[in-house]
């Protein structure tokens, strides 16, 4: 099976990865104490129903703990839900995520494309809502969008989720990002899961809190039929010990994702802004990653290879051509030597 995701370091051994898009300064110190203080009770199974790190994001994120259901990463929790409902058809704006396609596929699902456009930076644009029609079961959107790092705008998510509680489609928001915009709350959609049946809101410790090791996502959502039809089709044990003690010590670290929240926004617009002065094409982000648009003879992801640095190379993603590649935003020194490497290709250019 080839892997079509960034992180690859099992590859690529010893080199700067700018193609996994995870909070730069990695696992804290407190984290990795509660999740090294676990592995004590790895000879107990862990609890099926997570039930102390639902208890902690209830009274983080006033949800009921019956509205959230934990999983072993949002993928997890896409491929359950998925395997739950066994939706007919499906809309995807693309490009996204590709786990919604590969989940979709593997229950046989038709798959409509909505693709977004370049020239309109990627958003999701008023027209969306005409392709909601009654004929279509459920939908993903992700935002901020990957591999864009675009939120969509919320009153047209607003209307988007009204349309579909009218056609009875199901609407499935990623926003395994949001933590990293610069004003999360106003592009979240939480306080729309109590009264919409409907929605459903996938989230991660993996990126912001740089756990992809662990797998640790959550969902949210207020259809209590579909919560435990997602249980019965999914194994018992989704969620490791490990990684439950892990999340309930990362939800204690509001200020290190605020300071990570704007250490990202500075360092991704000195990044941007660099990206624009040696005539690289890329999409404005709002996220900790930045998507470009650079063609030269050969393949860019294989140039940085041979320099030591691996970025992702995005046209596998559906809605995407070659010549598009996303670049994580990591700490300064190392945003510096990628931006160094690519300031002499664009020179030789």
């Amino acid at each position: 099976m080839r892997y079509g995701h960034g992180g690859d370091l099992y590859t690529y051994n010893g080199i700067l990865d700018f193609s996994a898009n995870i909070n730069p300064f990695g696992p804290s110190e407190y984290v990795m104490e509660a999740a090294c203080g676990a592995v004590r009770e790895m000879g107990c199974y862990p609890d099926s129903q997570c039930r102390d790190l639902r208890k902690k994001l209830e009274m983080k994120l006033k949800i009921p703990q019956g509205q959230i259901l934990c999983g072993n990463g949002a993928a997890d929790l896409i491929f359950s839900l998925v395997f739950a409902e066994k939706p007919k058809r499906a809309l995807l704006a693309v490009p996204a995520f590709s786990e919604y396609e590969q989940a979709l596929r593997a229950v046989g699902c038709e798959i409509v494309y909505d693709y977004l456009e370049a020239g309109e930076q990627f958003a999701v644009q008023d027209n969306y809502l005409e392709r909601l029609t009654r004929d279509i079961d459920i939908i993903f959107l992700c935002s901020p969008n990957n591999p864009t790092g675009r939120t969509i705008r919320r009153d047209l998510l607003v209307r988007i989720l009204e349309q579909c509680e009218r056609s009875r489609i199901r609407v499935v928001v990623d926003e395994c990002f949001n933590e990293f915009l610069e004003q999360p709350e106003q592009a979240t959609m939480q306080a729309y899961v109590a009264e919409h049946s409907r929605l459903i809101l996938l989230r991660a410790f993996t990126k912001i809190h740089a756990m992809p090791g662990l797998r640790l996502g959550y969902m949210l959502c207020s259809d209590e039929q579909l919560m435990e039809n997602i249980q019965a089709a999914r194994q018992p044990w989704s969620v490791s010990g490990i990684a439950q003690a892990a999340g309930i010590a990362a939800l204690d670290e509001d200020g290190r994702v605020l300071d990570t929240r704007r250490y990202v926004a500075e360092e991704r617009r000195k990044m941007e802004t660099e990206l624009g002065k040696m005539g690289i094409e890329y999409i404005p982000s709002e996220a900790n990653y930045i998507l470009l648009h650079m063609e030269q003879d050969g393949s860019l992801f294989e140039t940085m290879l041979n320099r030591g640095i691996l970025i992702r190379d995005c046209q596998n993603y559906a809605g995407l051509s070659k010549g598009y590649y996303r670049i994580a935003v990591k700490r300064r020194e190392e945003n510096e030597k990628l931006l160094g490497v690519l300031r002499e290709i664009s020179r030789k250019g």
